[in-house]
């Protein structure tokens, strides 16, 4: 009941339909059990007093009990089911809620293929505890107390007979039921498996370039391995328990017939032992169905709560490191200082008490090897996390203190990969700004050099982007990005290695729509083509989250500095060519 109290917290809308379930299946035990003890009496009408008509009725009243019984049986189930997948649904519907407001810190620490399999697996594992164990559940305890108690009424030999089975079926299915830690264990072990079978297939491009076998990715093998080594062991622990147990009810007749025929002698009458017999093996088969959905009992339940906590911890950690933001609406200026800010993934930081200042309505490029911290600057500045220590202020005001519309609408990041929906080339820019006319968002394409694209197409900014036939390079989608922060208009620009899917064929427009877009605005560049950073206002350099030097292209250049030693690196690798022999 702990469980199902947890589960149905993210299903109170519908959880009358459980009870609804319950009670169906009680009722359809009842009638279950009730055309058992018409068919004993059938059999006794048949057998033992030879009375065909009384038999025939009997049989008519059999066929309607147990036929009334399994209709009410499967609407219980319906019931459930309808429950079962409006939990899932809700348990999916949370986990999108939860992701998008989850922190940037909590995506960088848990890969997507391994969130989506969370949220698939565990939502799923619900599934059965709740849509097949409901309505099982009252079957499975209800049926051998009725089953046990017809058996006192046919006789006290079938009763007591069938009360022995189930006390000692109650032993063996206990050994069966494996303990919580292993369980445990297992069911980490398979999470782990199709977490890390999911991010595998997302690297089937490495593994087909470059020949890679499954043992070059550690971590699925490891998976794969331990995974197999759990199955094993928990299929042995329950291989000696569910074979006695299968011996005992599938040769019931066999082990009660020895000991029978040896005391026919002392029964009066055969007849009435053969039906006795014959209930028997109905009832123990009824008994063995019930003690069967007994033990899956123990399974599902431990499967259920194990999902629903994986659940709920996942959806904790969203709610970790959660930007909280502020009231403020209007910023007084756009001027960005680092005010003595200290951040870090998990134990390791990547800035410590960093200090800087940027004015307003210029452009800066931050330069540095990977790792120096200068994509961890600029996704702080967007507020994507919360600064363990000190402040980022702009405008003089801390980040904290805007609301975060105001920080949607003020600062715009272009990213390395742009991200495009699958629809209409024209919605995906305009999705920038909500009350856009078509005006504004043309002018915003075509500020962007988007123009060229759209031409390609019959359906122009019509065209649906991923639908057939419709193919756009790097430096196309990074165009129409581009539109889409030119059309938001926000004061402040920031862009990750934005210049990195540049082609020859996009080169020119796409430089052209870097300028249309950073017109009058704070723009910081994160930049490994150094070729394009030399206008920039000034050029800060970082090492190990630290700014070693700052200035003009100018000025860096002029002097023995870490800047040019970068550029000399950067012309030396741009000047490299794959080269071949002619062997004549």
């Amino acid at each position: 009941m702990k469980v199902y109290k947890k589960l149905f917290a993210y299903a109170k809308e519908k959880v009358y339909m459980g009870y609804i379930a319950i009670l169906f299946s009680s009722i359809s035990v009842v009638l279950t059990i009730w055309g058992y003890y018409f068919i004993y009496r059938f059999l006794y009408n048949l057998i033992v007093q030879n009375n065909y008509i009384a038999a025939e009725e009997y049989a008519l009243k059999i066929a309607v009990l147990l036929t009334v019984g399994a209709v009410i049986y499967i609407a219980s189930g319906m019931f459930s089911h309808i429950l079962g997948f409006r939990l899932e649904t809700n348990l999916r519907k949370r986990g999108i809620d939860g992701l998008s407001e989850a922190s940037f810190r909590f995506f960088d620490q848990n890969p997507s293929g391994k969130i989506r399999k969370i949220i698939d697996d565990n939502a799923s594992q619900t599934h059965k505890i709740v849509a097949h164990l409901i309505p099982d559940n009252a079957q499975a305890f209800l049926t051998p107390i009725l089953a046990i108690l017809l058996g006192f009424i046919i006789s006290i030999k079938v009763g007591i007979v069938l009360l022995l089975l189930t006390i000692l079926c109650g032993f063996i299915l206990s050994s069966m039921m494996g303990e919580k830690e292993f369980m445990k264990i297992y069911q980490e072990s398979l999470a782990n498996l199709s977490a890390e079978t999911v991010e595998y297939v997302r690297g089937m491009q490495v593994v087909k370039v470059f020949g890679a076998s499954v043992e070059s990715f550690k971590a699925l093998y490891g998976a794969i391995k331990n995974y197999s080594k759990y199955a094993y062991e928990y299929s042995l622990s329950c291989r000696r328990p569910y074979v006695i147990y299968q011996l005992l009810f599938f040769g019931i007749i066999a082990i009660l017939l020895p000991p029978t025929v040896y005391a026919l002698d002392k029964f009066n009458d055969i007849n009435s032992i053969l039906v006795e017999l014959l209930m028997i093996m109905f009832l123990s088969g009824v008994l063995f169905v019930s003690f069967m959905r007994i033990m899956w009992v123990g399974m599902y339940v431990f499967q259920g709560n194990y999902a629903v906590d994986t659940l709920e911890a996942l959806y904790n950690d969203m709610q970790k490191d959660k930007i909280n933001h502020g009231k403020r609406e209007e910023f007084k200026s756009f001027d960005i200082e680092f005010d003595d800010v200290s951040f870090g993934y998990n134990d390791k930081m990547v800035i410590e008490n960093l200090s800087f200042r940027l004015d307003e309505g210029k452009i800066y490029a931050l330069v540095g090897s990977s790792g120096s911290g200068k994509s961890t600057i600029a996704k702080l500045i967007s507020g994507f996390y919360n600064v363990d220590k000190g402040n980022i202020k702009i405008g003089g005001i801390p980040l904290s203190e805007y609301s975060k519309e105001a920080i949607i609408k003020n600062i715009s990041f272009v990213f390395q990969e742009a991200k495009l929906f699958k629809t209409s080339i024209y919605e995906n820019v305009a999705l920038a700004k909500k009350d856009a006319t078509y005006e504004e968002v043309m002018e915003a394409m075509r500020l962007a050099g988007c123009e060229s694209i759209i031409e390609k197409f019959a359906d122009a900014e019509n065209t649906v982007i991923g639908s057939k036939g419709v193919y756009l390079s790097g430096g196309e989608k990074q165009r129409i990005a581009i539109a889409r922060s030119i059309l938001k208009d926000s004061n402040i620009i920031i862009m990750d290695e934005a210049s990195a899917s540049i082609d020859p064929d996009n080169e020119y427009e796409l430089q052209k729509a870097f300028k249309n877009l950073m017109k009058d605005k704070t723009v910081i560049m994160i930049a490994h083509r150094l070729s394009s950073i030399s206008n920039v206002d000034e050029i800060l350099v970082l090492e190990e989250g630290k700014i070693v030097e700052r200035g003009t292209d100018k000025d860096l250049m002029s002097k023995d500095s870490r800047y040019k030693e970068l550029q000399e690196m950067y012309n030396i690798a741009n000047e490299w060519r794959v080269g071949y022999e002619v062997v004549l």
